[in-house]
């Protein structure tokens, strides 16, 4: 039994690690790779346990403190996903007044695939709802030519959407500053707005956003690469529990 539970901690670790190399060769602008990396050095720890037969030779008492952490990290983890995914489907409520488009990536040649999906989904409401105005949001990140907001500005003006219905936000470094210091754009206490982004990071921005203080916040959900999505979805239980310790959220 040693052996199939090492065998199995050695699979799991060249999973963790291969797809940690995976989100890397995408070139996401952060070293949130090293989460996966970090975990497949754990798998190969406890790997090493199993073949030494380790477990056993803990005292009672510690196994038992360390289960009941584990159970609960569990249960944290599997809650906070379940409120994540819960929004993926937001249905679009129509005829808001505003939209905000946080920012994410920009290149030299244009947003990245996650900007892109936001983007997108901006583009077709904004067709069908032509009374609504959006904001775009971000500033420059140190490895990018350009503030987001300038870049997201230009995708929209390229795909139809006119420059008049386009507001921009150059200063924002995260998602609550997003919310925050778009509010100088419009009534926060009185106007319908829109938050657009990609599914997996839906809760939490509508979350920062009413937090922030816009009392009318709405869904929308756009959508994301599949491959990618295990690491977006861990990235932003790491980011909900960190804003709801903050306070953010």
């Amino acid at each position: 039994m040693a052996v199939v539970r090492q065998w199995i901690w050695i699979f799991l670790a060249v999973v963790l690690i291969g797809y940690g190399i995976l989100v890397r060769s995408v070139g996401s602008g952060t070293g949130f790779f090293l989460v996966w990396l970090s975990l497949g050095a754990a798998a190969l720890l406890c790997a090493a346990a199993a073949h030494f037969r380790l477990w056993g030779k803990l005292p009672l008492w510690f196994r038992i403190v360390l289960l009941l952490m584990l159970a609960g990290a569990a249960g944290l983890f599997l809650f906070v996903e379940s409120r994540i995914a819960g929004s993926f489907h937001e249905e679009p409520v129509k005829d808001l007044d505003y939209l905000i488009i946080p920012g994410a990536q920009i290149y030299e040649d244009g947003p990245s695939v996650v900007l892109r999906y936001r983007l997108n989904a901006a583009c077709e409401y904004l067709d069908e709802n032509e009374g609504t105005v959006c904001i775009v949001s971000g500033g420059q990140g140190y490895n990018e030519p350009y503030e987001e907001a300038v870049g997201m500005k230009a995708y929209l003006v390229l795909h139809g959407i006119e420059e008049n219905r386009i507001l921009l936000e150059t200063e924002a470094e995260n998602t609550r500053e997003n919310m925050e210091f778009s509010q100088e754009l419009f009534d926060p206490e009185h106007d319908r707005v829109g938050i657009v982004t990609n599914n997996f990071h839906l809760y939490r921005a509508c979350a920062l956003a009413r937090k922030s203080g816009i009392r009318h916040v709405y869904g929308i959900a756009a959508g994301s690469t599949p491959l990618y999505l295990p690491n977006n979805m861990l990235r932003e239980f790491m980011g909900t529990v960190k804003d709801f310790a903050c306070g953010n959220i």
